[in-house]
């Protein structure tokens, strides 16, 4: 194998596959990366079992040439020492040169590395996915989606269902909702599939984490493969390989509450704001829990108190108070980072009552709702 390539697009390659590859992991191989030179390109794969990327570099890409392919071949190199050599190479470009599997020669301008590497041939094979049932949605929107979504999965593994998002298309909409059973996202978005297909799977939080990290801003479609344990998402040059949780995803439609007794409406960074400047008083605690009061029809006190630390409360101006006057405590961190997935300036707080979950939405994207279950405090 020998080959002459762009600098850039190698270590942007070596980068997306490196997410899939772990330092834990009890099969050696795994810890490396997997090179394949061919006529067409060079392809980069990494994989940790739950999740496998791959990462083709063309020789040629609109007109310009980027890879000077000399001879074919493969390898698999630890992916650690490998990243870091060609992220700091002196040169644009680099030229690799491995004359068995086992051994591969990195130049740039005057450095030179040899690496030893393993047998490619004992590299786990990548699932092999059919392609029949395809949808794609627009990579920026899927980046939207599981940002808004991913952050509320369960860390915990007492029940694995929950440490991943349920997507659910039907009647040509695609709904993804995440839950740790103390709070509830829910994003919804019409896509391009046909009226009568329907899916419903649950995707590992930390895939579709890794996933958003390698997806751009931009609206270039994503193909989306689910089978019946792996889900494949394909752009121009990338396969996302993941496994689909096992198990039943509860209905979380109940949870969400029809009636209220107070809507709050208000500026959502006003309120953000706040909850950050009362819950640094609070961080030690374990809940990290803050205090919402109502005053009036037209400010809200927000609050908290750690007796060996200390208590803090700030008044702020709200746009308008429906219903009962309200105070209820909830996890500022919660609250936080429901704040932070809801786009718009303007946002509608909808409490049932002081232990009833509440829910909060934005004025201008209906499409996003939060659910967060408030704190029993004494």
């Amino acid at each position: 194998m020998q080959f002459t390539i762009q600098r850039n697009r190698l270590t942007n390659s070596v980068q997306h596959v490196m997410r899939a590859v772990s330092s834990r992991t009890t099969i050696p191989i795994l810890t490396g990366i997997k090179i394949v030179a061919d006529n067409n390109g060079i392809t980069f794969t990494g994989s940790d079992s739950d999740i496998s990327i791959e990462s083709f570099i063309p020789v040629e890409e609109d007109g310009d040439q980027l890879i000077e392919m000399k001879q074919t071949g493969s390898i698999v190199l630890n992916a650690r020492f490998f990243g870091d050599i060609v992220r700091k190479l002196p040169m644009d470009t680099v030229e690799i040169v491995a004359e068995d599997s086992q051994h591969i020669l990195i130049k740039s301008g005057k450095a030179e590395f040899n690496l030893n590497g393993f047998d490619p041939s004992e590299y786990p094979l990548l699932p092999q996915i059919s392609e029949e049932d395809v949808f794609s949605m627009p990579g920026d929107l899927l980046k939207t989606m599981i940002r808004q979504t991913v952050f509320a999965v369960s860390t915990s593994e007492i029940r694995p269902i929950l440490t991943g998002v349920n997507w659910q298309i039907e009647n040509g909409n695609l709904t993804c909702v995440a839950t740790d059973s103390h709070r509830l996202s829910r994003k919804s978005s019409p896509i391009d599939v046909p009226g009568d297909v329907s899916y419903q799977t649950v995707i590992p939080g930390k895939s579709l984490i890794e996933l958003s990290k390698i997806l751009d801003d931009s609206d270039r479609p994503v193909n989306i493969v689910i089978t019946e344990n792996q889900i494949l998402f394909k752009t121009k040059n990338i396969h996302f390989f993941t496994r689909r949780l096992e198990g039943n995803y509860p209905d979380t439609s109940r949870l969400i509450p029809t009636d209220y007794k107070t809507n709050i409406t208000l500026d959502g960074k006003l309120f953000n704001d706040a909850i950050d400047r009362a819950s640094l008083l609070a961080r030690e605690e374990r809940n990290n829990v803050v205090k919402l009061t109502s005053q009036g029809r037209n400010v809200l006190e927000i609050s908290s108190n750690t007796p060996e630390i200390g208590h803090v409360s700030e008044e702020i101006p709200i746009e308008s108070l429906e219903g009962e006057e309200l105070m209820i405590s909830f996890s500022a961190k919660y609250m936080m980072e429901a704040l932070r997935a809801v786009d718009g300036t303007e946002i509608t707080i909808s409490f049932t009552g002081a232990m009833r979950p509440f829910i909060i939405r934005s004025e201008e994207d209906p499409s996003v709702l939060q659910l967060i279950l408030p704190v029993r405090t004494a």
